[in-house]
């Protein structure tokens, strides 16, 4: 990409250069000509006008009365005049010269060369100069070019890196901005899409470790519900009252999992209601009750009761579980459940 903006804008500033310098070459050069003819056409008209006063004064007409007014080496001057000898002043122009002649009233004849030499070497300077000037646009162009590449490369560069790093897992967005709408647009929405995907990878490492967490505490008490009725199978009213309890940990456990599936789906929605609090503390002293009693433990309800309040049943009672588990395997003795109030809650 680089190097194809480098060379457009290289071939766009040489066509501009070009058309510009060739014409303008070309009429300076027209220019210079025409200032050196105007130049020697002066020089005869100055000659011719000495001469034409002389010969209206009756005073002779010399070479050493005009040596003033041809001036430089590059000058030859001819004077004809009808009845004299020619009157040549200056040195001989070899090669190719620039000519003017005029003509007086009285017949005589001023010619007027001058060498090409000065002209040619006027051109080549100019010629040397439009040069420079091309060659130094064409640099700054080239600097230019680069400058613009390495500014509009940049930005593409960092935004594959983004694109990169969004399809390796690293969602954490760039938040550059480089002053050229299009590219920004396109880093909004890179940077838009990584904050969508950061939300996404967390819901989902929150999902996962909800559901490890509160999945494992009712399966163990669903577990030991199990092993229960099978230490029961010769009494089938134990039996069922056993399955019956088994079957509303097997509620609770769907309920949990379809709580977790919710908040997947929508966090925002809203799953706090008013329910019975000795609704779930009873759940709980049933759920817990047989392993209690196998481990020699009690389970001790005091406080407050017909407490209703608001929130999500299936959280609290998972919390419940989780302390009460948690006495369990690191605790002795009396477990105490204390239902009170604080403040406004």
């Amino acid at each position: 990409m680089k190097r194809r903006m480098i060379n457009s804008l290289l071939g766009v500033v040489l066509v501009v250069v070009a058309v510009f310098c060739v014409p303008l070459a070309l009429i300076e050069k027209q220019t210079i000509v025409n200032a050196a003819n105007d130049r020697v056409d002066a020089v005869a008209v100055r000659v011719l006008g000495l001469v034409e006063s002389r010969l209206a004064a009756g005073e002779p007409v010399s070479g050493e009365k005009f040596t003033a007014v041809v001036t430089g080496d590059d000058y030859h001057v001819t004077v004809d005049i009808p009845g004299q000898p020619q009157i040549a002043l200056g040195h001989p122009v070899q090669g190719d010269a620039l000519t003017a002649t005029e003509t007086g009233a009285s017949g005589e004849t001023v010619t007027a060369a001058q060498s090409r030499t000065a002209l040619d070497h006027e051109i080549g300077n100019m010629l040397l100069l439009l040069g420079v000037v091309a060659l130094l646009a064409v640099q700054a162009a080239v600097a230019l070019a680069v400058w613009q590449a390495k500014r509009l490369a940049r930005p593409l560069t960092d935004l594959a890196e983004t694109a990169e790093r969004l399809g390796s897992g690293d969602p954490r967005p760039q938040g550059r901005r480089y002053g050229v709408p299009e590219l920004d647009r396109i880093a909004e929405v890179l940077d838009t899409s990584a904050e969508r995907i950061a939300r996404m990878l967390t819901a989902e490492r929150r999902l996962a470790a909800d559901a490890s967490h509160q999945l494992r505490t009712p399966l163990t008490a669903l577990s030991m519900r199990l092993e229960e009725i099978t230490a029961l199978a010769e009494d089938p009213r134990t039996v069922r009252e056993e399955a019956a309890i088994g079957l509303q940990q097997v509620e609770r456990l769907t309920d949990v999992v379809q709580r977790l599936l919710t908040n997947q789906r929508d966090p925002n929605s809203p799953t706090a209601v008013t329910f019975g609090l000795d609704e779930v503390v009873k759940q709980q002293v049933e759920e817990w009750g047989p392993t209690l009693r196998d481990g020699g433990r009690r389970l001790v309800i005091e406080g407050l009761h017909g407490a209703r309040v608001v929130g999500t049943p299936g959280t609290v009672s998972q919390v419940l579980a989780t302390l009460i588990e948690n006495s369990l395997m690191h605790g002795a003795g009396t477990i105490t459940l204390r239902v009170r109030r604080s403040g406004s809650s």
